[in-house]
């Protein structure tokens, strides 16, 4: 937790984020009680990073890197998908509190990414038109991995396909970040804002960060 009225920098939000997130692991959370800094953030915010992360109810993200209250800017949709009202969010956070770190937090067993694996391995698949958005917007990065997988006549083996589309997804969204917004890309290129990947480990609680 911490208790700051100006910006971290983007490499340093990085480590603190990856401390916590030891600390998580090893059951030593150090955080205090989220209800003690309720009053103090009634009139503003000074959140160190912005979290794009999924839905899923298994990746609760304060927890995961042992964060309090105020401490992180999180958007959470299926799949981590970047979509305009995902982009605006971030935005919103890089400008008006100058959040300097962007963490797109991808996970192990994802059924966003999985529902697109499937769909691809079974064309026939049929979601919701409101599901089927959240594919579609994961889909071009694990097409090519199923191309691949599928190149020789062989069969895709499902849970490979996944362990990796996972990944693809993650590096797709820090991609769309960095570059489908204008504010984003000259934060980026004036190094005021550091965009990462990242995937959670359901079963260990470890978060690895990915070389983009």
């Amino acid at each position: 937790m911490t208790d700051h009225a100006h910006p971290v920098s983007g490499t340093d939000a990085l480590e603190m984020l990856k401390q916590g997130n030891a600390r998580y692991v090893a059951s030593l959370s150090s955080t205090d009680p989220m209800n003690q800094r309720r009053p103090a953030l009634t009139a503003d915010q000074f959140p160190h990073a912005i979290i794009l992360g999924c839905s899923d109810a298994r990746v609760p993200v304060e927890i995961v890197f042992d964060q309090g209250l105020g401490d992180l800017f999180v958007i959470r949709v299926a799949g981590n998908v970047v979509a305009p009202s995902q982009i605006g969010s971030v935005e919103f956070a890089a400008e008006k509190f100058q959040t300097q770190l962007v963490v797109v937090l991808g996970h192990s067993n994802c059924g966003a990414v999985t529902a697109c694996v499937e769909a691809l391995i079974n064309p026939e698949q049929y979601y919701s038109p409101n599901l089927q958005s959240i594919v579609d917007r994961i889909r071009p990065s694990v097409y090519n991995l199923h191309e691949l997988a599928t190149a020789k006549g062989h069969d895709a083996d499902a849970d490979e396909l996944i362990d990796r589309a996972i990944r693809a997804n993650v590096r797709m969204a820090v991609s769309q970040l960095k570059h489908g917004s204008r504010i984003l890309e000259d934060l980026t290129q004036s190094g005021r804002l550091l965009i990462v990947g990242a995937e959670y480990d359901l079963k260990t609680g470890k978060v690895r960060f990915l070389d983009i």
